[in-house]
């Protein structure tokens, strides 16, 4: 086998969730699931065995930041991405668009049917950015799934703006489809548009007409963009996607959010969240976030949860974590980490199981109360 094959096992009852199974030259991953983030060939603080010990599946690596440093090339010299980083796992690379929209320096860029051009964010140095050389990077990395390189407009774009920009990332998916040169490698597409319906509607069919391996929606993790949006960007775009492929709603990791996406018809999530909460003591809970810091964990010698079953909720107390985070020892934050996303890829675990059971509304509606404690 070569590239990945999606396989649809279930549709829940009541909702557009479904069961299915990735199959890659790494293993078969169960879907809905949720990757971890491992931006520059790491997930920060947790080893690549810590990662397979949380069952987790795809873990997510990102090109703008593998090209910068340290370099395709390097990477491909080592024998890829899984080689380079010891991981044996499924790997998915993003095209580096979002990052170059989010992170190039003094946000100064230029986007041009070309590409983008735009200053580091490590030294200033002018770089450009075009489909063609997105993918280049990415058959180079050798991942199993490698993204389209798309236009990432702002949540505050009006209409027009975004229906020239949904227009630029078809002509640019077209272009990259058109010099993806790696035959053990999968190329998703990316659906844009907002929260317009009919601009959603346009990008899915005309993305779906190139015959991509999987299909990603895009625009939901913007800063500024409601929840509302969000919803509606997956609503008006699902219908639209084929049922034999997988469907990825790109940086989303509040669980509400992954539970809302699943009833959707979601299949694959990725975040930073578990990671970069953890690094500032912030934890996911059944019963809501919680700060390690507040005071009133000082004495507090239980577990997180002691119905969790990751190695931080075995082993340690909060009072010992909240000394951690609060003398800024490194170790707090593995441990966090290693609760937060094992969180998650459980939280999708129990999505699987209510699928199964036909009961994800019930589910859904069980883990609000209690996470908002309500």
């Amino acid at each position: 086998m070569k590239k990945i094959k999606y396989e649809l096992l279930k549709n829940e009852k009541n909702t557009k969730a479904r069961l299915g199974l990735i199959h890659t030259n790494y293993g078969t991953v169960e879907t809905p699931m949720f990757m971890p983030v491992g931006t520059q060939a790491t997930v920060k603080t947790l080893s690549p065995e810590e990662i397979k010990d949380m069952n987790c599946g795809v873990i997510l690596s990102n090109t703008y930041h593998l090209w910068l440093r340290p370099g395709e090339d390097i990477v491909m010299k080592a024998g890829g991405l899984h080689k380079f980083m010891n991981y044996d796992g499924p790997i998915l690379t993003d095209s580096g668009g979002f990052q170059v929209f989010s992170l190039a320096k003094n946000k100064k860029k230029d986007i041009t049917e070309e590409g983008v051009h735009f200053k580091s964010h490590l030294d200033g140095s002018k770089l450009l950015l075009t489909p063609e050389k997105s993918i280049e990077i990415q058959n180079k990395l050798d991942s199993d799934i490698a993204m389209s390189f798309d236009e990432c407009p702002p949540a505050s774009a009006d209409y027009n703006y975004l229906k020239n920009s949904v227009e630029r990332t078809l002509r640019w998916a077209k272009r990259g489809k058109d010099v993806f040169n790696n035959p053990n490698q999968s190329l998703f597409g990316i659906v844009q548009g907002g929260a317009y319906k009919d601009l959603r509607k346009f990008s899915a069919i005309e993305t779906v007409k190139m015959d991509f391996d999987g299909y990603s929606i895009g625009g939901v993790a913007n800063d500024g963009e409601s929840k509302e949006d969000m919803y509606k960007a997956i609503d008006y775009s699902i219908p639209y996607l084929p049922e034999d492929k997988p469907r990825y709603l790109m940086g989303v990791g509040e669980p509400i959010d992954i539970i809302e996406g699943v009833i959707r018809g979601i299949d694959m999530f990725d975040c930073v969240l578990p990671t970069r909460l953890a690094r500032h003591g912030n934890i996911f809970t059944r019963k809501g976030r919680i700060n390690i810091r507040n005071l009133k964990f000082k004495e507090d010698f239980e577990p997180i949860d002691g119905t969790c079953d990751c190695y931080t909720c075995k082993h340690y107390t909060k009072a010992y974590l909240r000394h951690l985070i609060v003398a800024n020892e490194s170790f707090g934050a593995r441990l966090l980490s290693i609760h937060n996303i094992r969180f998650l890829v459980k939280l999708t675990e129990d999505l699987r199981q209510a699928i199964k059971d036909d009961n994800l509304i019930e589910y859904k509606e069980q883990f609000i109360r209690e996470y908002e404690n309500k």
